[in-house]
């Protein structure tokens, strides 16, 4: 057990970092990595999720992003709000719902201009059904819903 308690400490710190960030940003339990390193720009200049590169990347918000170019980590820098997904890349329709959950960069949205990641396909295709209303919702929500976790 005693060796056990500077692992438990060292994870706890990178947790409390990691809520320590405003806005939060979903990065996974063991990354600091937004988006699960796919290049957010991407989505809005090809119109598809691409795999960033760890050659490309920006600090922003207390998390690293990725990007597939130097001309996409450029955009990036410029206007990181515009880019980064709505709600820290967490998960929109849960978000709009009252709780949090991991949002899955290959289920996404572009909605007047916001990026918004879903959990799995079956809860995007429920997204897609409303997505205005659980915007509004998850508008809401935000950021209160941090505080429940």
């Amino acid at each position: 057990m005693n060796r056990l308690l500077p692992l438990i400490a060292i994870a706890l710190l990178f947790a409390t970092n990691a809520m320590a960030s405003e806005p939060p940003v979903y990065t996974g339990l063991l990354s600091n990595t937004g988006a699960g390193g796919y290049d957010t720009v991407s989505y809005f200049e090809k119109g598809e999720p691409t795999k960033g590169s760890g050659d490309y990347t920006a600090e922003y918000l207390g998390a690293t992003w990725r990007f597939a170019s130097a001309e996409n980590l450029a955009r990036f820098k410029t206007d990181p709000e515009r880019y980064a997904p709505a709600y820290g890349g967490y998960c929109a329709w849960a978000v709009s719902q009252g709780y949090l959950a991991k949002g899955d960069p290959r289920y996404w949205t572009i909605r007047d201009g916001r990026l918004y990641l879903n959990y799995s396909q079956s809860v995007q295709d429920t997204w897609l059904e409303d997505p205005d209303g659980f915007i509004s919702k998850a508008d809401e929500n935000w950021p209160e819903v941090l505080e429940q976790e």
